[in-house]
């Protein structure tokens, strides 16, 4: 259970740096919009991913782990089209969003496991 608390804060505080990084990524309600999109965004991780990169595990291994880029776009764009407040305004929103989210998740879940760990 701590487990997932955690990751739910990691997703809410990596959407909240991309909305102030990236000038197309729109949401709204504040705080409650940061908190559900990353329990969405985490859902989504939990249930939806797993099985995007089984499909296209061959893919993966052909392009190093890139394609592993566009499954997390993927499931980015998913959120936004499932909730109304989250808005991607352009395709470039989307890429870049997509890269500071997985930079900043890999960065936080790094550190709260070594926090953890030791």
């Amino acid at each position: 259970m701590g487990s997932f608390i955690l990751r739910l804060f990691s997703n809410s505080l990596a959407l909240y740096i991309a909305y102030l990084l990236v000038p197309g990524l729109v949401i709204n309600n504040g705080l409650t919009g940061f908190v559900v999109a990353g329990l969405f965004l985490g859902l989504l991780n939990l249930t939806v991913k797993p099985i995007l990169k089984f499909i296209s595990a061959p893919i993966i291994i052909l392009t190093l782990g890139i394609f592993g880029l566009i499954i997390n776009a993927i499931i980015l764009w998913l959120v936004s089209y499932a909730l109304d407040f989250v808005i991607i305004q352009t395709w470039s929103a989307l890429i870049w969003s997509t890269i500071i989210v997985t930079i900043a998740n890999m960065i936080i879940g790094g550190t709260s496991k070594a926090l953890v760990s030791s």
